[in-house]
């Protein structure tokens, strides 16, 4: 045992207890007085570094987003570039080949030209619409890889799920006037004229002609996918589209007088199919919703 033990502890007496009672209430008013400045209401200084710190925030994240603005750009132009260079690709190609395939365009047809330069511009004109034709393929699938980060999960399914279609649809138009549209409108517009005219066709005429009978009309045939698009992100519905349907035909007759040479025949020839179109576009719609319906009950 040690004989000291006792020595090490603190001799207690009522002096001592009554000393520390005292300093008990000035610890706890020492707690308290720093909990009051903790819920102190936020003054005029402190209110001001906090707008300081939020618009400090706010410039650090500007200059964060804007690595992504120029990756953005960058990514725009080497797209942009992709598509110029197999665009001139095939110009270059259809240009150098244009005595082959010039017959199928001009379908025998007796052409004149009224100066040297028209016969250059005729088939650039030509060229180019043949070589554009031919990249339209390439051209959606740059632009496909372009817009797809910046899409919602909505719109890039909608957009992988019908792409195919959109250049079917397109090169379905194309097709159809040149080889329904076109012909019969310029042989009526022809024999109409030679009732009282000698009929001399420019080439510079024809080629206008010929792109004003086709490439609308493949714009046109989209009208389908367009309506999908639209009831997909909710602007437009099967019902909208019944009750506005004497209202969309009288639409789709001014646009095909608008795309069409100014005779009756062309224009009801681009009409009929474009109503066609609309009716389908209202059952591929009324499918569509069908199904997200019975798709939501089923879960």
């Amino acid at each position: 045992m040690d004989p000291y033990r006792n020595h090490n502890k603190k001799i207690g007496s009522p002096l001592n207890k009554k000393q520390a009672k005292d300093s008990a209430p000035s610890e706890s008013s020492a707690h308290a007085s720093v909990n009051e400045k903790v819920v102190d209401p936020p003054t005029e200084k402190t209110k001001k570094q906090n707008v300081r710190h939020h618009t400090e925030k706010e410039s650090v994240d500007e200059t964060v987003q804007e690595p992504t603005f120029i990756e953005h750009v960058s990514e725009l132009r080497k797209q942009l570039i992709k598509s110029v260079a197999v665009f001139l690709l095939f110009f270059i190609a259809a240009f150098s080949t244009i005595n082959i395939w010039f017959p199928y365009i001009t379908r025998g047809h007796q052409l004149v030209v009224l100066s040297p330069m028209e016969v250059i511009s005729f088939y650039t004109t030509i060229s180019a619409a043949l070589a554009f034709g031919l990249a339209i393929p390439f051209l959606c699938h740059f632009l496909w890889q372009f817009v797809k980060p910046g899409l919602t999960e909505k719109e890039g399914h909608y957009l992988s799920l019908y792409s195919p279609f959109i250049l079917l649809l397109f090169l379905a138009g194309l097709a159809f006037g040149y080889f329904i549209v076109n012909p019969l409108s310029y042989n009526f517009l022809v024999n109409l004229g030679k009732a009282n005219f000698d009929m001399m066709i420019s080439a510079k005429e024809y080629g206008r002609f010929l792109m004003l009978t086709t490439m609308p009309i493949g714009l046109l045939f989209e009208l389908p996918l367009v309506a999908l698009f639209l009831s997909s992100i909710g602007i437009l519905t099967s019902n909208s589209m019944k009750n506005l349907r004497k209202w969309s035909y009288v639409l789709l007759a001014a646009v095909s007088a608008l795309i069409t040479p100014p005779d009756f025949i062309s224009q009801l020839i681009i009409l009929i199919p474009m109503i066609v179109l609309y009716e389908v576009s209202i059952f591929l719609v009324t499918r569509t919703e069908a199904r997200i319906t019975s798709n939501h009950v089923a879960s």
